[in-house]
């Protein structure tokens, strides 16, 4: 066992001695010690009761042999760092959480880790590490919250930053706000819709890092804290079989978490995290790959912010395992790949059936022949940016538009929210990206504030940032290169024409070549945004959107 390097022989009593100081026996310190990464916290609603779980891991991993030891990570709540310098930090505390937990597990000899998660940026950061680390892994969620309800209909929090909008323009009351305000998130858990935590829940579970219901069994049903225990047992076994990420995030894998993100229309930034993840198992995914498996792949689920479903009606539909099924009557899903049950997809799959066609569409009934996500290539973007085309209206799939050019996230939501911005416009948010940003902020409130004010079905919006899971609309995010490394977004001029082509897949700014030429040689790039600190050594070696935003 890698832990007897801390615990076994007679130099090691010093070690064994601080073990003590803590209460441990010498019968647990026989016994493989399993980190377990507890991401609880009091800020973010996913992770609130995450002590629960982490109380449920320990008790499977001593059902089975093993001696559970916890430590603290970190996390942010998106929806609260939203529009404000908080957000630059969420995307960069990935890969503070992957780092730490690699400090965590080798400082301390860990024989295999269970990650305990949630949130945005937390469960990527969690399978990065997984995947550097390749100890016996496994990840387990806090699950979903319940949608909430607003006049018999299901709301989330998408609905209260709309709702905001819809106040600015004077379509809804203040107190209407506050009434979606308290009802929007009844319960703990990740935001109810198919946002970017459920969307990376569900995918932890399609590329078999996550037990089935992993990505959907709300967190506060009982079947969750049973799914936990089951967690601790499974690491047990996993140690046991010399099971290790490596051996579960193969290329294959990675192609089974994509076909599974089309069919779910998950969150843009999956692009991202996977690509990051990939990176760190060793295999290569581009973006390309993306395009390649959203062709082939229909959209069956329109979940919430694109339809009225939300991740509890997925769970009763029949959850991750059902979808796949699906898919795999396509030959969409590499069913031989091995997963944290120790079984393959094929035997994980075997019983899944479609509960509800209403929430899981048939093959042959797809919303959409092609996938929830489509990459865009042109003059604009070199190289490519992502639109969660599923939650696009069937107009603005081919849209041309006047540039309004913001460089800030704030300049922009000030123009939206002053009624500014007309219809046909295509908003342009520049210098948000890694570098420029610094940070590749999310912005659900100008996308938000679009929907709320009844424009998104005449508005675009193009970033170098990135959009949230929960935005809706012609919003095109991750546009690369970008503004701060002098990508062609960098000299976009007010007035200039851009054309979106989605099922063309390409982006263009109708400028003639040898214009944009001259304008980029004129151009410098500003001062950074941010100097010292975490998120400025974080821009000096961050990687472009298209690369995942991985630190090099």
């Amino acid at each position: 066992m890698k832990s007897d390097s801390v615990k076994s022989g007679m130099e090691r009593a010093p070690h064994r001695s601080l073990f003590k100081a803590m209460g441990y026996t010498d019968e647990e310190l026989r016994r493989p010690l399993v980190g377990i990464a507890n991401s609880a916290n009091d800020i973010i609603p996913g992770h609130v009761e995450l002590e629960r779980i982490v109380s449920a891991v320990k008790a499977g991993v001593r059902m089975e042999g093993g001696t559970p030891i916890a430590f603290g990570t970190i996390g942010i709540c998106d929806g609260i760092a939203m529009n404000h310098i908080g957000m630059k930090y969420s995307l960069a505390s990935r890969e503070l959480i992957a780092d730490s937990i690699e400090v965590m597990a080798i400082a301390h000899a860990f024989d295999a880790m269970v990650m305990v998660t949630n949130c945005d940026k937390i469960v990527p950061g969690m399978l990065m590490a997984a995947a550097r680390l390749n100890l016996p892994a496994i990840v387990i969620s806090g699950g979903p919250m319940l949608a909430g309800i607003h006049e018999g209909k299901k709301i989330d929090l998408v609905s209260v930053f709309e709702a905001v909008g819809a106040v600015s323009s004077g379509k809804l009351s203040e107190e209407e706000l506050a009434d979606i305000e308290n009802n929007a998130c009844p319960t703990c858990g990740s935001c109810a819709g198919m946002f970017t935590a459920n969307s990376m829940n569900c995918l932890t579970e399609a590329i078999g890092m996550g037990l089935p219901g992993n990505g959907t069994i709300p967190a506060v049903m009982a079947a969750r804290t049973r799914l936990a225990k089951a967690a601790g047992r499974n690491i047990m076994m996993l140690l046991k079989k010399r099971i290790t990420p490596r051996k579960i995030m193969t290329e294959n894998a990675f192609a089974n978490a994509m076909a599974v993100d089309m069919a779910l229309g998950c969150s843009t930034n999956t692009v991202l995290h996977l690509i990051a993840i990939a990176r760190e198992a060793g295999v290569r995914l581009e973006l390309d790959a993306f395009n390649g498996m959203s062709e082939r792949t229909p959209n069956l689920c329109k979940l919430s912010p694109a339809g009225k479903h939300h991740l509890e009606d997925l769970d009763r539909a029949g959850g991750v395992n059902a979808v796949m099924k699906e898919l795999s009557r396509k030959g969409l899903i590499h069913d031989e790949c091995l997963t944290v049950t120790g079984q393959s997809v094929r035997d994980n799959i075997g019983n899944a059936r479609i509960r509800d066609k209403s929430v899981i569409r048939s093959l042959e009934r797809p919303y959409h022949k092609g996938g929830g996500l489509a990459m865009l290539f042109g003059n604009l973007a070199p190289s490519g940016c992502v639109v969660k085309q599923s939650a696009v209206a069937r107009g603005m799939l081919r849209h041309e538009g006047p540039a309004r050019v913001f460089d800030s996230e704030e300049q922009a939501t000030s123009a939206i929210m002053a009624g500014s911005i007309k219809k046909g416009d295509v908003v342009v948010i520049r210098y948000e990206g890694p570098r420029g940003g610094p940070g590749m902020r999310e912005m659900l409130v100008p996308t938000s504030a679009i929907a709320g004010m009844g424009l998104d079905a005449d508005v675009a919006l193009i970033t170098d940032g990135r959009f949230s899971g929960g935005t809706r609309g012609a919003a095109i995010g991750h546009v690369s290169p970008e503004a701060m490394e002098g990508g062609t977004i960098a000299i976009v001029e007010a007035g200039d024409m851009i054309a979106i082509d989605i099922p063309g897949r390409r982006i263009t700014l109708k400028v003639p070549e040898k214009e944009i030429e001259t304008r980029l040689s004129k151009w410098r790039a500003p001062k950074p945004k941010i100097s010292r600190g975490y998120i400025a050594r974080y821009a000096r070696s961050v990687s472009s959107g298209s690369e995942g935003a991985v630190v090099r």
